[in-house]
């Protein structure tokens, strides 16, 4: 027999790719943090020698959800300004709470919070977004969590930098710490074609296409901001993004709510990515991303969740069934944005958008074993008739019971084994007297 780590039997395996794909009654073996086998399980037990073996009989195992947009700290801000537009949430609340509480202790805290709500999630990598990068990379290294962390630039001065040139400069730094972590990735992360002007964005260009990495950035958001594009630029974002060569296949667009049909074409063209956020875009009411017809035209879409101000939660199960069922009413056809879709959408279009799809997003041998278990043997999932659909409409969050991540198992029966537990809460509960006195 062959001596491996660790093998998983399972009632089902969905690796996502071939699409459509249910492996019953199949096991993963797993070799030094890599996939090395999916086979039945009666093979698998007559091959291999594990030190670990689970027997996950009524799971589900899919790739580790990925996260592809979201601000992990602001989970600390998670309620503080409820049901307001967005401009009005931004300019009125979350702007002056981030000038008067953000710091690296505020970063690191917050993310800690992200990171064990995401994995209790069965999130397995997550794309930020946010001040004090470096500590978000800290943070998600500690934990042995998959991420790429946002360089993020722009205009004007915060707690983080004074200019736009010190924000590219300090992402510069924050690259080159982290150039060949096998877990941490890195992509600039301008905020905004509001929030940040031609010079850096030019800048930015430049330095991805020599480095190859991402560009990750809020586009298309809202109908203010394309009023405002006209207003200050006499055109809009997208076409200004154009004229400064930003639309390529680094460019990663989030949220993208306000698109006319020719702008998908051609943002299909360039190959660039889309983000799709739709529980945060439903709450600040800021429209409908047209999945759909992304879809048709070939832009490969991803989900993220946003951030935990806005949404309120990092929950991508939430956000599957969200953007199935809110894709079949924008697209006026129920066969739209399936349940295979959307659980693609969250796992391998993911990875595709960050980089990461030739280690994470599918479960095929020679990948990193990012790997999520679903018991569905419960009231809720029963009975089951295809083991995909249950995922993306009959299943939460609450049914992920273990994960993995590079072969590390970070949930274990849903307890947590690189992070504290007790200290996130008694953080959270922290910040919360502070920010509750001045709010």
């Amino acid at each position: 027999m062959i001596a491996i780590d660790t093998l998983i039997h399972a009632r089902w395996i969905i690796p996502v790719e071939p699409d459509n794909t249910v492996l019953d009654y199949h096991s993963i073996a797993i070799h030094e943090g890599r996939i090395i086998a999916l086979l039945p399980t009666t093979q698998a037990t007559a091959t291999y020698h594990a030190d670990t073996t689970f027997s996950l009989n009524e799971h589900a195992l899919i790739p580790g959800l990925v996260n592809a947009h979201t601000h992990a700290a602001m989970s600390l801000f998670r309620g503080l300004a409820d049901d307001l537009p967005l401009m009005e949430w931004l300019n009125n609340h979350i702007w002056p709470a981030e000038g008067a509480w953000v710091n690296a202790e505020f970063a690191h805290h917050g993310t800690q919070l992200a990171i064990a709500e995401m994995l209790r999630g069965g999130t397995t990598c997550f794309n930020d977004m946010y001040f004090f990068p470096d500590e978000t990379a800290r943070t998600a290294e500690e934990c042995q969590m998959r991420a790429t962390v946002g360089l993020i630039v722009i205009d004007f001065p915060t707690v983080w930098a004074a200019s736009a040139d010190e924000y590219i400069n300090k992402g510069l730094a924050l690259h080159d710490r982290y150039r060949s972590h096998p877990l941490i990735h890195t992509a600039f992360a301008p905020h905004a074609p509001y929030t940040v002007s031609n010079a850096p964005l030019d800048k930015i260009r430049t330095y991805a296409d020599e480095m190859d990495i991402p560009i990750h950035m809020h586009i298309h958001e809202t109908v203010d901001e394309i009023n405002q594009g006209l207003t200050h630029y006499k055109t809009r974002p997208l076409q200004r993004l154009g004229q400064l060569g930003l639309l390529s296949p680094h460019l990663i667009g989030v949220h993208m709510t306000q698109l006319a049909d020719d702008e998908i074409n051609r943002y299909a063209a360039t190959g660039a990515h889309v983000v799709h956020c739709p529980e945060s875009n439903l709450k600040l009411a800021s429209g409908f991303c047209p999945v759909q017809k992304l879809v048709n035209a070939g832009v490969n879409v991803a989900i993220g969740t946003d951030g935990a101000a806005s949404n309120n939660d990092l929950d991508m199960f939430s956000e599957m069934r969200t953007a199935a069922l809110l894709g079949k009413a924008v697209a006026n056809d129920a066969s739209a944005v399936s349940a295979a879709t959307v659980l693609r959408m969250a796992t391998l279009n993911g990875a595709r958008a960050l980089g990461w799809d030739e280690d994470i997003g599918s479960l095929l041998p020679g990948k990193a074993a990012d790997i999520t278990a679903v018991h569905l043997g419960g009231i809720e999932t029963q009975p089951i008739y295809h083991p995909v659909s249950q995922l993306a409409y009959a299943t939460g969050r609450d049914k992920v019971t273990d994960v993995w991540v590079a072969g590390k198992h970070l949930l274990k029966n849903r307890v947590l084994t690189t992070l504290d537990e007790r200290a996130i809460l008694k953080n959270a509960q922290t910040w919360r007297e502070k920010i509750k006195k001045y709010d």
